[in-house]
């Protein structure tokens, strides 16, 4: 078969859309994907940080899980990061400027972590402005996303979503093993200056984004307040109150995941390095799951999925419990081999739960306030995040999980994965097909009245 130039560019274009899931390659499309693909790589330095506030600054599990909880704070505010990039144009442009600052925002945080911070506190601050750094350029990528996803067929689906979350679980293939084998080899201040490297790179791509300036008085006080009379519009409507309100419920039950990141390191020993070879693993894990979304499950409607993900999650978790009570060894299986299958299995499952999140969120925002409502819808899901660390850390203290004493451990961890079963009686709430707020609009019951 005869290749001519013509066909060959015609197919090179092909073969890369099918590898970007259907998605034509631009500029801007690369931009998008950095951002997502630094959010992965800054992963290199999250053992670094549960190692530092353990060891370096002496926190309990319950004051972790607090800490931990409250640095998300930013993304609970994201509607005030998507109001004012839609609205709010700075230095004439409403997408190029917040990517740029929020990415040397991210570097000097990371430095400071490197040379000022010496307490809980100051901890909690630095970390707060690091996730005030990513909060944004997610805000703007995600805003980019929605806009791009809204003129996706149904056949294509979730395809985006896929496409970024997929470019976030390479960057953190690429640093997961090297977080914990950093921590072997160098301090936690070393591998907080090599992360600090990478939040720059969102600076440097945030002219790929397709955009014309502006100046203010092209948005003006009236696009601001018609802008804020549609999202009220929309948020009354039930096709998107109620999901929404079923997604926070769903993501605000108790973690435990401090207390067992404590059990890991104490109790039964498992080093940084380790620990680092997991986080490669549950990365890999990670692709697999988005592309099993991808292969098989984009087109399942949102309740049957969510049903069987919220069952399939709460059973799977449940054998923790082995690992916690030492059940494993009874079976002849090891510690580390059981808790790295046990970890793979949990993400991949994790995972495929969790991309209709992305999808419905997507799916329920109207056009003229993507940025606003889409951050709005994920800020509740970061909310509900914050109030699974913080109710964790209040059933950590209350059960008397310590960093010496896990005996109740296995209690904690069963209530965790239970809860999470909780909001099953809830599923109607979601729509019944996986189609735009437009379409689910025409079925749903009149709105509700949203007072100013």
């Amino acid at each position: 078969m005869l290749i001519f130039p013509g066909n060959a560019a015609r197919w090179k274009q092909s073969l890369t859309e099918k590898l970007l899931f259907g998605n034509e390659p631009t500029p801007e499309l690369v931009a998008i994907l950095l951002v997502y693909f630094v959010q992965g790589i800054l992963g290199l330095a999250r053992l670094s940080v549960s190692f530092f506030l353990k060891d370096e600054l002496g926190l309990s599990p319950a004051e972790m899980a607090a800490l931990t909880g409250l640095a998300a704070l930013p993304w609970v505010v994201k509607p005030l990061w998507g109001f004012m990039s839609d609205g709010l144009p700075l230095f004439g442009y409403r997408r190029r400027s917040y990517i740029f600052i929020s990415g040397i925002l991210g570097g000097a945080a990371w430095v400071s972590m490197a040379t000022l911070v010496d307490s809980g506190s100051k901890a909690a601050a630095v970390m707060l402005v690091s996730s005030l750094s990513v909060a944004v350029s997610d805000v703007i990528a995600d805003s980019l996303v929605v806009e791009r996803a809204r003129r996706e067929s149904q056949s294509n689906a979730g395809s985006l979503q896929s496409l970024c979350w997929g470019a976030s679980a390479v960057g953190s293939l690429l640093t997961a093993y090297f977080s914990g084998s950093l921590l072997e080899n160098f301090s936690t201040q070393t591998v907080f200056l090599i992360t600090a490297c990478f939040p720059p790179l969102v600076s440097a791509v945030a002219w790929l984004i397709a955009e014309e300036p502006m100046t203010v008085s092209d948005s003006g006080l009236a696009g601001v307040k018609g802008q804020l009379q549609q999202l009220r519009g929309a948020i009354g409507q039930k096709a998107i109150l109620f999901p929404t309100l079923f997604l926070f419920l769903w993501q605000a039950t108790p973690s435990s995941d401090s207390a067992f990141f404590f059990f890991t390191t104490n109790e039964l020993g498992f080093p940084p390095e380790f620990l680092g070879r997991v986080r490669l693993f549950t990365s890999i894990a990670s692709l697999v799951g988005i592309w099993l979304f991808q292969r098989f499950f984009k087109g399942v409607p949102f309740r049957r999925i969510f049903g069987w993900s919220m069952v399939i999650s709460a059973v799977l978790g449940m054998t923790t419990l082995l690992l916690v009570t030492h059940a494993n060894r009874s079976l002849g299986i090891d510690d580390r081999w059981f808790s790295l299958g046990d970890s793979i299995v949990l993400t991949v499952m994790g995972q495929i739960a969790y991309m209709p999140v992305l999808v419905l969120a997507a799916r329920l925002c109207p056009a003229g306030v993507e940025a606003t409502l889409f951050a709005l819808l994920m800020s509740v899901m970061n909310l509900a995040a914050i109030a699974s660390h913080e109710l964790g850390a209040l059933l950590t203290h209350f059960l008397g999980v310590t960093e010496t004493n896990f005996d109740n451990l296995w209690l904690l961890v069963t209530i965790s994965n239970l809860s999470t079963l909780l909001p099953l009686p809830l599923l109607r709430w979601l729509p019944a097909a996986n189609t735009p707020i437009e379409e689910n609009a025409k079925s749903a019951p009149e709105t509700i009245t949203v007072e100013a």
